[in-house]
């Protein structure tokens, strides 16, 4: 063992470096930890991403417009989006509009073309509406007069109920609009006729006064006088129409022959009645949804049921009709829907015979996707009594919500309504302001809403206004305030109107009340609660300024008290 030489020991072994190689080791591992956690927290920060509350899941929008566990929460009782809300206003193409100077150069290469046009001492003889002179005096006098909309299409004018009278349709839409849409409006002119022949309008009718030129387009016929474009053609064919007349008849199938070929979907019973028109549309949107992903036609209930937050009574009412508030003539021009009655109709005579067969799904959870092998003629969704899941809008959650998509855009509101909107504009030649006033159940919570009575006092509203809109303006108010005289001390810096001011609009001698009535089977149908706000609120939508009661009026919180950072979450 002498012999044997002893185990050597290294230098980073020997024991006055042990305490120096501990704490380097120490380190080593500390900083290892220290890039690991880099790392981790980088691939964190790279990947979150934040929710966006514009885009909820549907179950996240669900529970919001049927929940009520929140004290400060009420059923949702303003109007509901609609397809035409989501389009984006094309102002490249909505720049096609005619000048004056359009038709003061066509006048005068017509003029010159018929040589000289003799009176030939003939004042009396009675005026001719086709006459070009007088169609290019109509189109001069409507644009000069009305100079807050711009001009897009005029209809060739027809003989008024005088002789010395002819009316006149245009398509146009406001200077300064922010909607995705064009409107009609028909006039009649009284026209002076000297005895040297010159012509001179001496006046132009209200809104929707020569019904003689109020005559449906047919599509063949050549408007008397438009910019011709092809991208305005197509802008105006995807946009509603304010003012047509409305072909809102039931669609029928042609044929037994067409009727066995074709293939339904039909949903039935559940919860949704009755429910909010937010709820409704989200519901019915899922129907036609899956309608249009399967390639079925949807049978609908055009029987609605209008919530009692809409109601003169507080009870929910039934035997409304889907065509008092929506477009359906829209809807049957741009998809495949029949109504249930006309439906059950052929179905009972044809079934049996041309051996029909039906497909009955009990189960929200069988999704769209399970039932696009499926090959009978009728898919029938039946729904049960517990909510909510007997909601229709369920059979869209899950992962069908990235499959089958809510066809917004064939649903619009009702042309009927928005013809009202449209008429209370015009009287106000769509130069207006605008002031949502929000007071009722809100302004006398002082434990949700302490200031809001408040900061919509006459008193504060004239200080507050007098910053945003100028003196002697026309402002449209839209408020739940019963008593519109409580605004009355505005009346002295502005020009105020509010929606009772127009009842002669839905009055039982106008336009809308006889034509809901024929819908309705000869029963008068009343303005109800919705259709006030709808209309309220578009007028609101359409002035030139729009200033709000929350966030503009007030500090309040549009939801209560201490709700102003989650309203948009």
């Amino acid at each position: 063992m002498l012999g044997r030489p002893g185990l050597s020991r290294t230098g980073s072994f020997r024991p006055e470096n042990l305490g120096q190689n501990a704490l380097h080791m120490i380190g080593n591992l500390c900083f290892t930890i220290f890039v690991i956690g880099v790392l981790v927290f980088t691939i964190i920060a790279a990947t979150y991403e934040p929710e966006d509350p514009l885009f909820h899941p549907s179950t996240k929008l669900t529970t919001f417009l049927t929940s009520t566990s929140n004290a400060t929460f009420q059923s949702d009782n303003t109007v509901v989006k609609t397809g035409e809300d989501f389009m984006a206003a094309n102002q490249t193409a909505f720049a096609t509009f005619i000048n004056v100077t359009d038709v003061v150069e066509i006048k005068e290469e017509r003029t010159d073309q018929t040589s000289s046009s003799e009176c030939e001492g003939d004042s009396r003889k009675p005026l001719n509406c086709r006459d070009p002179e007088v169609f290019h005096l109509m189109m001069k006098e409507a644009i000069e007069r009305f100079k807050d909309i711009h001009f897009y299409r005029f209809g060739k004018p027809a003989p008024g109920p005088e002789e010395n009278t002819c009316d006149m349709a245009w398509r146009f839409r406001p200077k300064e609009g922010k909607t995705a849409a064009f409107y009609k409006d028909y006039r009649r002119f009284v026209i002076n006729k000297s005895e040297n022949c010159t012509l001179s309008v001496l006046s132009i009718g209200d809104y929707h006064s020569g019904v003689n030129a109020r005559k449906r387009k047919n599509k063949n016929q050549k408007p008397g006088f438009e910019k011709t474009s092809g991208r305005l053609e197509q802008v105006v064919a995807a946009l509603p129409v304010v003012g047509e007349t409305v072909n809102d008849l039931l669609p029928v199938v042609e044929s037994e022959n067409a009727f066995s070929r074709g293939k339904y979907l039909i949903y039935v019973g559940g919860g949704d009645r009755c429910k909010s028109m937010n709820h409704y549309l989200w519901s019915f949107l899922c129907a036609l949804g899956e309608a249009q992903y399967l390639n079925r036609t949807l049978v609908m209930d055009l029987k609605l049921c209008l919530s009692s937050i809409y109601t003169s009574s507080n009870q929910d009412e039934e035997g409304k009709d889907f065509r008092f508030y929506f477009d359906f003539e829209h809807l049957k021009e741009a998809a495949s829907v029949l109504d249930h009655e006309q439906f059950w109709q052929d179905w009972n005579k044809w079934q049996k015979k041309d051996g029909l067969s039906l497909h009955l799904v009990e189960d929200f959870r069988v999704t769209p996707m399970k039932l696009s092998e499926v090959k009978d003629s009728l898919i029938m969704r039946k729904f049960g009594l517990v909510e909510p899941d007997n909601y229709w809008y369920r059979v869209c959650e899950g992962e069908t919500e990235s499959v089958v998509q809510r066809p917004w855009h064939l649903v619009w509101k009702s042309r009927r309504l928005m013809d009202i909107v449209s008429a209370i504009a015009s009287k106000l030649n769509w130069d207006y302001d605008s002031v949502h006033i929000v007071r009722g159940e809100k302004a006398r919570n002082r434990d949700l809403w302490p200031n809001l009575a408040q900061d919509t006092s006459p008193d504060a509203l004239i200080s507050t206004l007098q910053n945003k809109i100028e003196d002697g303006r026309n402002v449209y108010i839209a408020t739940n305030e019963p008593d519109t005289s409580f605004f009355n001390p505005l009346k002295d810096k502005y020009s105020t109107h509010f929606l009772d001011e127009y009842k002669d609009l839905w009055d039982e001698n106008s336009e809308w009340y006889s034509e809901t009535k024929n819908l309705n089977n000869g029963v008068p149908v009343e303005f109800d609660g919705y259709m006030r706000v709808s209309v309220d609120t578009e007028v609101l939508l359409r002035g030139k300024k729009q200033i709000e009661t929350f966030n503009e009026l007030t500090n309040d919180c549009k939801d209560g008290i201490n709700t102003c950072n989650t309203a948009s979450s």
